[in-house]
């Protein structure tokens, strides 16, 4: 029964974002239909053979090594932390991204990482029957983020219309960033972790194209590549890596203060007037009938919608953080959903770091077009992520 229910969630999600796009006549379905197909055969193929399982245990294992490498230089920072046995979350998570940053940027400098979006990107809109640059800004999203996926083709992006601009900050919401997997690793299973990158990446190409769909020429359907002048050196490469990593670092634990001190605020004064009213039960209440949609228990199902609300209303590392807590008491099912759902930058704040990035790049009669539509982002940066868990519910119970 709880599959039939997984199943209809997908029918559901799908239909009310239909239900949101403003030009349903213009929806590709042939487009739809082509990404869900392999949507589920990747989710099959990581999760349900053998292979599969092999190449996401490398995945996992590439990345601790690059945690480890990590670990070697906040060791010499602050060596009598790092001989505890239990490491704080700052150290643990947090500041290994400043070598993560530091080590995917070399590879884009090399070439290396350019080449992998290139095909990849060129493979999706092969598929899909999308625009190229679209398809390619999703695989650059996956490994660089959404800020600096949006400055890599901000050229090209000055000059399109008002109309498809806005696709690509729909699609921003549902990113995920090479340089945070380690974090998330630290906290969730990286099979789940692992699973929800390339789904959120193809979902996101879905939803932004039934929320808003465009009609490209073929004079327009190109990929801009930015001249060899406008890279630095090597040096002055990995070195601008590293500070941008601190103040990523910086950012983050700021944010997970903030929030965690706020939550604990908000629940202090809904307890005062209702005994044992807080933020997350409210969510729960909110977010439960999709909760029960992705194939979950009433108990189960209370405790991921209250999940969700603490992601969207904070971040999700608030969200992991209480999810790790609970791992060990948790169905296999539950844990495959919460985690997929949780992996991705869909929530209020990733809204202004949206509408920050395109008003510095593009100037603010750009950035307005999201601020007019900032109900479109937040629609399609919830249902990637629902369509995302539901997906690979399927083939974990």
């Amino acid at each position: 029964m709880f599959f039939i229910i997984n199943v209809l969630g997908i029918l559901v999600v799908g239909f009310l974002i239909y239900l949101c796009s403003p030009v349903k006549q213009q929806i590709n379905w042939r487009s739809i239909i082509s990404l869900l197909i392999v949507e589920l055969l990747i989710t099959w193929f990581m999760l349900g053979t053998t292979v599969g399982s092999w190449v996401i245990d490398q995945i996992a294992s590439f990345f601790s090594w690059l945690v480890s490498c990590a670990n070697e230089g906040i060791s010499f920072a602050f060596p009598s932390v790092m001989k505890n046995e239990t490491v704080d979350f700052f150290f643990s998570a947090l500041m290994p991204i400043i070598f993560i940053v530091t080590f995917f940027d070399i590879l884009t400098y090399l070439g290396i990482m350019k080449w992998i979006i290139d095909k990849v990107g060129w493979v999706i809109s092969k598929v899909s029957g999308l625009p190229k640059l679209e398809s390619f800004f999703s695989i650059q999203m996956m490994f660089l983020g959404n800020t600096e996926a949006l400055a890599v083709i901000r050229e090209q992006l000055m000059v399109l219309k008002g109309k498809r601009l806005l696709t690509f900050g729909i699609m921003s919401m549902s990113s995920i960033s090479g340089s945070i997997i380690g974090a998330y690793l630290s906290m969730v299973p990286a099979e789940y972790v692992f699973a929800a990158i390339p789904l959120n990446c193809l979902n996101a190409l879905l939803l932004a194209s039934m929320l808003n769909p465009v009609v490209v020429s073929k004079e327009e359907n190109i990929v801009y590549v930015p001249p060899k002048k406008d890279r630095k050196d090597f040096f002055s490469t990995i070195s601008n890596s590293m500070l941008v990593g601190m103040r990523m670092v910086i950012v983050i634990v700021a944010m997970v203060i903030g929030y965690v001190a706020l939550t604990s605020c908000l629940n202090g004064i809904l307890g005062f007037f209702i005994h044992g009213l807080t933020i997350q039960r409210i969510f729960g209440f909110i977010f439960s009938p999709f909760a029960f949609l992705l194939g979950l228990g009433s108990q189960d199902a209370m405790y991921v919608a209250s999940l969700m609300g603490i992601k969207i209303s904070t971040n999700e590392f608030v969200a992991m953080m209480d999810l790790k807590n609970h791992l060990k008491n948790m169905a296999p099912h539950t844990i495959a959903v919460s985690v997929t759902f949780l992996t991705s930058f869909a929530n209020f704040s990733t809204v202004g770091m949206i509408y920050g990035t395109y008003n510095s790049i593009f100037g603010e009669e750009s950035s307005e077009i999201i601020g007019k539509n900032v109900w479109k982002l937040l629609v399609s940066g919830i249902g990637v992520s629902l369509l995302s868990a539901m997906i690979v519910g399927l083939f974990v119970w």
